[in-house]
């Protein structure tokens, strides 16, 4: 046991995952001598080519359009920011959660969820494509930076949380060859799923602010705005309205996170959950927001729904989107020597559809752009 860990045994409450909990790796590997096994798996997410490319990938706004807007990488580190702000509030383990959280959009294809909802289209007659299940394809097997194995060889929790990851957005596995879906993530995969939650519904206001497609106006029946923008004008009496109007954006991060908190550690005491084996176990999953907050919540992201993420712009990019994707998965089926070699000697294993969704869903929204052009 590292220094780090001697420490994390005084410190992290008994619900939280330890070093120990991990349930080790699929690849036997000797231990690092002053790094923790979560924070080898944060830092082998990092250091991989799948994560940088998120830079490229969308989020909401087409990445690198403007410089303001969130891209999927830089959503991705919001989540592990605000899961370790939550996660040491708990006394839960922050590596861990970061881990979990730089991971957890990895599967995700080029132009957003209307890339995915081609992908899974285009696959619906050969085992369909979700994101989810694609993060942890990628951590398992499409990268492949050791020698030895295929994949990150991450540890079981990193993985599990991924193949659990759920939100609005976000759908769990029903089954996964070692892990079992049957019981819920441990607490730090839960809280994952709220930083998701928290971090791009904060982001997608403040983006969506900044390119006039809401206004302060729009937003005043929303529960969650209308407490926020009361904070703001208290606070800051005198500030400038685009101050403001950041600040209440800040403060809806906050609400959330606040919330998530204190209803966290009052569902922990209420089904005095103990261990890692007990969150799971549990009758329902102890990581949420407070009814009346969830309902807040629930009512901003329909209107985020309906305002943003299906803005008239948006649509046009779901048009693109489709025209690229079908484009590309029709050519490389039908011609499977015009992929990489790396790709083609997966054909007879995976069959042509899923090593096609494979390559496509790893492009960035430039590269699938240019490969496309390419062809025409």
């Amino acid at each position: 046991m590292n220094p780090f860990e001697q420490f994390h045994a005084q410190w992290l409450a008994g619900y939280a995952v330890r070093e120990a909990d991990a349930g080790g790796r699929r690849f036997a590997e000797p231990e690092h001598p002053y790094r923790t096994c979560f924070q080898r798996d944060r830092d082998r997410i990092v250091h991989f080519s799948a994560f940088r490319r998120l830079d490229f990938k969308t989020q909401v706004f087409v990445p690198h359009v403007q410089d303001h807007y969130r891209t999927r990488l830089t959503h991705t580190m919001e989540v592990a920011q605000v899961g370790r702000s939550l996660a040491r509030a708990l006394r839960l383990n922050e590596d861990a959660v970061e881990a979990v959280a730089l991971a957890h959009d990895l599967g995700h294809p080029p132009f957003g969820h209307a890339g995915e909802a081609v992908l899974n289209d285009l696959m619906a007659a050969h085992g369909h494509f979700e994101h989810n299940r694609q993060s942890l394809r990628v951590v398992d097997y499409l990268e492949h930076p050791y020698p030895d194995f295929r994949g990150l060889n991450l540890t079981y929790v990193v993985r599990e949380c991924l193949a659990k990851h759920q939100t609005r957005y976000d759908t769990p596995m029903v089954e996964a060859a070692d892990i079992d879906t049957t019981q819920h993530a441990p607490l730090e995969g839960q809280l994952v799923d709220l930083a998701d939650e928290i971090a791009y519904t904060a982001a997608d206001l403040e983006d969506a602010l900044a390119v006039d497609w809401l206004t302060v106006e729009s937003l005043s029946e929303l529960t969650l705005w209308r407490q926020a923008w009361a904070t703001a004008q208290r606070e800051f009496p005198h500030a400038h309205a685009i101050h403001k109007r950041i600040r209440a954006v800040k403060a809806v991060l906050a609400t959330l996170a606040d919330d998530a908190v204190q209803t966290t550690r009052a569902n922990i005491d209420a089904m005095g959950l103990d261990s890692p084996h007990a969150v799971r176990s549990a009758p329902r999953r102890a990581s949420t927001f407070s009814p009346a907050v969830a309902s807040a919540a629930d009512e901003m992201g329909k209107f985020l729904l309906k305002n943003v993420y299906t803005h008239g712009a948006n649509r046009e990019k779901e048009h693109t989107a489709r025209r690229i994707v079908t484009g590309l998965f029709e050519r490389f089926t039908g011609d499977p020597a015009r992929l990489p070699q790396r790709y083609r000697h997966r054909v007879d294993t995976f069959g042509i559809h899923r090593v096609v969704c494979d390559y496509i869903a790893g492009m960035t929204d430039r590269f699938a752009r240019e490969t496309f052009e390419q062809s025409q």
